[in-house]
């Protein structure tokens, strides 16, 4: 009986053994995945509010204009007003298309005007709640190779847009760098195009606050007077401090009130 409780030990061990050598392998299996362009902007929207941003009424200002966007699961309206002493100019794009509203009047724009004032409206509600919207059918994404910015681990991600359902500057390229701790976007850059040719915009998140569920950030907004830099290494160039800083992207009296199904 001794000699069998000793050999069903050994067996029971080995068992063990197997078994845990088997666990600690899927483990660093799981761990080791190799992460897609989706699966890093999947992780990034989640941690800055996810479906919220779906069911979101959200309120602010940025340069004393007052901006507002109400989305309900896959429609939307984003507002944009200006006011100047008792005129005011109600701008605001939906699923139908963009109108134009001057106090209550309703004004005819010819459609290349309207385009333009739509990118514009469109642009900010656009920035103030990256990276939601990554995920849009229209948006290309491309996985570049890691990179460290002040000491710590980015993920590199370029997007790109296609020309049907990519807005008025679907030539516009972008570069996020995602931190690898975090996944929240730390640092994004952006091409686009002028009268003058390319020009090439940097930003540096600061002032992150969670607003009801939501994630918000300021930028530091920085240009590049040589525009031979190519868009992927202007994270490199802002380390090297070849970058001019050229505005404050800040936004204010943020609220956001959630909105039922």
């Amino acid at each position: 009986m001794k000699n069998y409780i000793i050999v069903l030990f050994v067996v029971l061990l080995s068992s063990c053994k197997n078994e845990n050598s088997t666990t600690h392998k899927t483990n660093l299996e799981t761990n080791s995945k190799t992460l897609t362009a989706n699966d890093i902007i999947d992780k990034s929207i989640a941690i800055s509010g996810g479906e919220r941003f779906e069911q979101s009424s959200l309120k602010f200002e940025f340069r004393d204009t007052y901006y507002q966007a109400l989305r309900k699961n896959h429609e939307f309206l984003l507002v944009r007003v200006i006011v100047n002493d008792k005129d005011s100019i109600f701008d605001m794009l939906s699923n139908v298309g963009f109108e134009r509203y001057h106090n209550e009047a309703f004004v005819k724009l010819e459609d290349s005007i309207a385009d333009v004032y739509s990118a514009s409206v469109n642009s900010v509600h656009y920035f103030s709640v990256l990276p939601y919207g990554l995920n849009d059918e229209a948006v290309n994404k491309t996985l570049l190779e890691s990179e460290q910015i002040k000491n710590k681990d980015y993920y590199k991600i370029k997007v790109t847009f296609d020309e049907l359902g990519g807005g008025e500057d679907h030539e516009d390229e972008f570069v996020y760098w995602i931190n690898k701790d975090t996944f929240k976007v730390d640092y994004l850059a952006y091409s686009y195009e002028e009268v003058s040719g390319l020009g090439m915009r940097f930003r540096e998140a600061y002032n992150e606050r969670y607003v009801n569920g939501l994630r918000f950030v300021d930028y530091n907004n920085y240009k590049t007077e040589n525009n031979s830099i190519p868009l992927e290494s202007l994270g490199k160039a802002f380390e090297d401090n070849q970058l001019q800083l050229l505005s404050k992207i800040e936004l204010e009296n943020i609220k956001v009130d959630l909105v039922n199904n």
